[in-house]
């Protein structure tokens, strides 16, 4: 089981009052002036470091994580991902959308590839150049790191490039995985978004096909 990561390791994660990128740190301050009981910080990663599957989405959702303080945590999102991380062994306990609820990660870590807000759900390049770092970090501090499952084109071209990987040797699709080297394989699925599973470009089946993947994977490398 995991907790939490309450104390990331240096470089893994902004200041809780990160300032880099100014456009988000105006939006956090504005959202906290509305909202005062909300996170309104920057989100960190949920899980162990010495996990072998890191989930990497795209940002936290206004209403979800940067209100609740944990990835996927308080919308739609978070429903299908933790119901499908529960029933796949990665995950424990109960989702309630709460942080407070005691679920808890098994062998997976849960990060995004921006770690603030962004106005409409959509980080601008500069944005994610700048928080790409963090994710670097996060990836280099993982030991026994086999797999990571990439949330969108966005999460997938930022974790690519974190790890130093060209775009065009790696072309971004629903269920594709690809081999990054030492030991590492990249696994592409659609986001989890509502948006996706309403318009049916994203089903749970389509979803879970892509964990029953990642966990065939992670089986045969124990």
């Amino acid at each position: 089981m995991s907790e939490p990561l309450r104390r990331a390791p240096e470089g893994c994660a902004p200041d809780v009052d990160c300032v880099l990128c100014p456009r988000l740190s105006e939006y956090r301050a504005k959202n906290s002036r509305a909202a005062p009981d909300w996170h309104n910080a920057p989100v960190p990663s949920f899980g162990a470091l010495h996990s072998r599957l890191l989930v990497v989405g795209l940002a936290p959702g206004v209403k979800g994580a940067n209100r609740t303080g944990r990835p996927f945590t308080g919308d739609y999102a978070g429903d299908l991902l933790y119901e499908t991380l529960i029933e796949f062994g990665f995950a424990t306990g109960t989702y309630r959308a709460d942080p407070a609820d005691g679920l808890a990660l098994s062998d997976c870590m849960i990060t995004n590839a921006v770690r603030c807000v962004p106005p409409e759900n959509k980080p601008t390049p500069a944005e994610i150049n700048q928080c790409r770092p963090f994710l670097a970090a996060t990836i280099a501090a993982m030991p026994q790191l086999k797999a990571v499952l990439v949330l969108g084109r966005i999460a997938h071209d930022s974790t690519l490039r974190a790890l130093g990987r060209k775009l065009s040797g790696h072309a971004f699709s629903h269920g594709a995985r690809h081999d990054v080297g030492a030991g590492l394989t990249l696994f592409d699925s659609y986001h989890c978004s509502r948006y996706n599973t309403n318009t049916g470009r994203l089903t749970p089946t389509m979803f879970k096909a892509v964990f029953e993947d990642v966990h065939g994977l992670l089986a045969s490398r124990r």
